[in-house]
C-alpha cells in the first residue's frame, strides 16, 4: 500500500451537516494508531466496530470488544476505545445531541421526551441494528440525500434502537451535592482560570479529599474533567469553523500547541482533522 493511501486509512473523517445539527459522524478505517485517554461526551455516543478488535474501558469496566459489535455510552460515561496489541481495527462512531434523542426514545414509549433517559446497554450484537447503523451512516454521507430524508432515517433507527434496548435503571449511587456542584461549576467555568484552591474552597473539602470523592463519582480527577470540559467546548467552536489558534487562547489553553496536544490525547484527532 501506497504511503499515502495507508495515511488516508488512518486519518479520521468527520461529517457534519448544518441542516442536521443533532447528529455529528466519525470514521477511521485503520485505528493501529489511534490512543484515546479516558474521556467523556455531553452527547450520546454510539459506535459499530466494523473490523477487528478493540479493548474499550466503560467506566470501571474492560471489554474485549469485536467486528459486527455496536458500543453505546450515555453522556458523562468515562470510556476509552483503544486498539488490541497494535492489531488492525476500524470503527464509525455517531454522537447525537440527547434532547433530540429524547423524542425518539419518547416515539418508542419510554417517555414523555422531556428529558433523555440513559441506556442500560453498554454493548450490542444485534444484527438489524448494526445494519440499520450502517444504513444510517451511509444515508447521512450520502450528498444527493436531501437533509429531510436523512433526518427520517436518523429518527427511525434511534427509535428503533430504543425499542430493542432497555432503559438503565435508576442510579444507586449515593448523590453527593457538593461534588455534583463542583462538576457543574467546572462545567459552566471551564474557560476561565480554575485553580483547585478555588475549588476546595468551593466545595468546603480539603484538596485530597475533594480530589479522591470527585474521581469516584466522576471517573476522572477535577483536573481531568476540567481539560476534557474545555475540550468539548473547543469542539463546539471548531464546528463553527473558528480559527483554531483563537479557540486555543479562548478555551483557556496556554497556547495553540497546548490545545492540539489534550484535543488529539482525547479525540484521537487533531483539531485541525475535526474543523475540516
Amino acid at each position: 500500500m501506497a504511503l499515502s493511501s495507508q495515511l488516508d486509512v488512518a486519518t479520521p473523517k468527520f461529517w457534519r451537516d448544518a441542516a442536521l445539527p443533532f447528529i455529528e459522524a466519525r470514521e477511521i478505517q485503520d485505528g493501529r494508531g489511534v490512543c484515546y485517554a479516558r474521556h467523556t461526551h455531553q452527547t450520546f455516543s454510539i459506535g459499530a466496530i466494523t473490523g477487528g478488535e478493540t479493548i474499550c474501558l466503560h467506566g470501571a469496566q474492560q471489554h474485549r470488544i469485536g467486528a459486527g459489535s455496536l458500543v453505546l455510552f450515555n453522556p458523562g460515561d468515562v470510556h476509552a476505545c483503544n486498539p488490541l496489541d497494535g492489531q488492525p481495527w476500524s470503527y464509525r462512531m455517531m454522537y447525537v445531541d440527547c434532547q433530540w434523542l429524547a423524542q425518539c426514545q419518547a416515539s418508542a414509549g419510554w417517555s414523555n421526551g422531556a428529558a433523555f433517559q440513559p441506556f442500560s446497554t453498554v454493548m450490542s450484537v444485534q444484527q438489524s441494528l448494526f445494519d440499520g447503523y450502517h444504513d444510517l451512516y451511509a444515508v447521512l454521507l450520502d450528498a444527493q440525500v436531501a437533509a429531510a430524508y436523512k433526518a427520517e432515517v436518523a429518527q427511525g433507527f434511534f427509535t428503533d434502537l430504543a425499542r430493542q434496548l432497555d432503559p438503565a435503571l435508576k442510579s444507586h449511587k449515593a448523590p453527593h451535592p457538593a461534588i455534583d456542584q463542583l462538576a457543574l461549576t467546572i462545567r459552566e467555568n471551564c474557560i476561565q482560570p480554575l485553580k483547585l484552591d478555588d475549588l476546595c474552597r468551593a466545595s468546603g473539602l480539603s484538596m485530597a479529599h475533594m480530589i479522591r470523592l470527585f474521581k469516584a463519582h466522576y471517573g476522572m480527577t477535577p483536573h481531568e474533567y476540567l481539560l476534557n470540559s474545555r475540550i468539548e467546548y473547543s469542539r463546539t467552536q471548531l464546528r463553527q469553523g473558528k480559527p483554531i489558534a483563537d479557540v486555543a487562547g479562548d478555551a483557556g489553553f496556554a497556547d495553540q500547541a497546548h490545545l492540539q496536544r489534550v484535543f488529539k490525547k482525547l479525540t484521537a484527532a487533531t483539531p485541525g482533522q475535526y474543523r475540516g
